[in-house]
């Protein structure tokens, strides 16, 4: 866990008592690639910090699916909407390779946020980062151009080489003939 512990204490300063008592609370778990991790009409009740592998965050059925985004080692998430006002869920959460995850409850995450400030800090800081990435990918789909945007991606490299063409192509809402073009004029 000294991944997690690193990533935790890179956004707050906390004792290691307090850390060890956040740590118990969280397990490890293995996806096999293709497994979803939340369906579409469930409602979410975990949290997710990826360790290794990746999810992504799709809707639609069959060759309808448009990938959202995509989360890899040291993300820290959950589908928040369904979580937070506890509605089914309009997504799905796929394991795109075998992942190894770290999961939390809400109830128990909720637990900590009331015994430990400190732990109230972390959550404030990582919605703040996932906010803040959030305005960022919707600014550079409404300035960017689709190759601008893939150049932006590629910038992490799990983006390129663990997404299928098809999917990378939904989240930059173009066809995979399209994305298939932009590599080659990149090349």
């Amino acid at each position: 866990m000294k991944d997690f512990s690193d990533f935790i204490r890179a956004r707050v300063l906390i004792s290691d008592n307090d850390l060890t008592n956040v740590l118990v609370k969280f397990k490890e778990k293995v996806i096999k690639k293709g497994t979803l991790v939340l369906r579409k009409g469930q409602i979410a009740n975990q949290y997710f910090y990826i360790r290794s592998g990746g999810l992504r965050l799709y809707y639609g059925e069959f060759d309808e699916q448009h990938t959202s985004w995509a989360f890899f080692k040291n993300d820290f998430f959950t589908e928040i909407s369904s979580l937070h006002h506890q509605v089914p869920s309009r997504f799905n959460i796929e394991a795109i390779e075998e992942t190894e995850l770290l999961v939390i409850s809400k109830i128990e995450m909720d637990q900590l946020y009331k015994l430990f400030p400190v732990w109230q800090e972390f959550g404030r800081k990582i919605w703040e980062e996932m906010c803040i990435r959030q305005v960022d990918q919707n600014l550079q789909y409404q300035t960017l151009t689709a190759e601008q945007i893939y150049l932006e991606l590629s910038k992490n490299q799990d983006f390129i080489r663990k997404i299928p063409v098809k999917q990378l192509a939904t989240i930059l809402g173009i066809t995979p003939n399209a994305l298939s073009r932009i590599r080659r004029n990149i090349r």
